[in-house]
C-alpha cells in the first residue's frame, strides 16, 4: 500500500508511515507541494497511492468520483508535528483495515 501526504501535513507523517512498513511520500518530496489539487490527484491516481490529507475538496472530489484514488481525510485541527504522530499512530491500525475493505473516503476525527 503506497501513501502520498499532502501539503498541510508534515513529512514526518510520511515518514513515520515509512517505518511502518509501507510505501510513503510528502508532496514536498516528488515536487508537487504547490502543485494543484488536480495534479496531486492525477499522481496518485497514476501511482496507485492513497491521498492522506487534511483538505476537504479531496474528501469532496472523491465522494463525487467512483474511481480513483482512495482519500484519508485527517480531521483535525492545527497540532505540533509530534501531537499529530501521537495521535495518529493508534488510528493507524483501522486506517489500513478500511482501505483493505476498500473504503474509498476514510474521514479520521
Amino acid at each position: 500500500m503506497r501513501f502520498l501526504i499532502d501539503a498541510q501535513l508534515p513529512p514526518a507523517l510520511a515518514r513515520w508511515i515509512e517505518s511502518q512498513g509501507y510505501s510513503a511520500e510528502h508532496v514536498a518530496d516528488i515536487a508537487l507541494a504547490e502543485a494543484s489539487d488536480t495534479a496531486i490527484w492525477d499522481y496518485a491516481k497514476r501511482h496507485g497511492a492513497v491521498i492522506v490529507t487534511k483538505d476537504e475538496d479531496f474528501a469532496v472530489r472523491r465522494t463525487l468520483n467512483t474511481s480513483g484514488p482512495a482519500v484519508v481525510w485527517i480531521r483535525l485541527g492545527n497540532t505540533t508535528k509530534s501531537q499529530l504522530l501521537q495521535w495518529f499512530e493508534p488510528i493507524f491500525g483501522r486506517i489500513i483495515e478500511s482501505l483493505q475493505r476498500g473504503e474509498p473516503l476514510i474521514e479520521v476525527t
